[in-house]
């Protein structure tokens, strides 16, 4: 792959500090309180969460384009589950895409299938975690 942009971000743990080299991200991360911190801070699974709403939400735009649907009122929220996983700890991902009354059940269903097969998060998730999709 010949990268046209890449990101750039520095962490020194669950409990400490997120800084992109642009200075455009500078976060506290902590532990949220279901895993034991005080929840006084980002953390990885929310970063993960806006990271694949935002490329899910621009891959339905481009398929949407490709299709000629109007996709700018749709709404992706992603839920990021972290948990055991034999010894360590592993993801699922819950991508519910909310459809605008305009866009049929059918239509919508057929891109958000398609959006899962172009987007980047998609393709790098893909039989790592379970991601399941919800069209709502």
């Amino acid at each position: 792959m010949d990268a046209l942009y890449t990101a750039v971000a520095t962490a020194n743990g669950r409990e400490g500090r997120a800084v992109s080299s642009d200075g455009q991200i500078d976060l506290t991360l902590a532990m949220p309180p279901a895993l034991g911190g005080d929840g006084k801070g980002t953390n990885p699974e929310q970063l993960f969460a806006a990271g694949y709403a935002a490329c899910f939400a621009s891959a339905l735009g481009l398929v949407g384009r490709q299709a000629k649907v109007d996709t700018s009122d749709i709404s992706v929220t992603a839920e990021v589950g972290i948990g055991k996983d034999g010894e360590s700890f592993g993801l699922a991902v819950t991508l519910r895409v909310e459809l605008p009354d305009e866009i049929e059940a059918a239509t919508g269903q057929k891109l958000v299938e398609q959006a899962h097969q172009v987007c980047p998060y998609s393709k790098a998730t893909r039989g790592n975690i379970q991601v399941d999709l919800v069209v709502e």
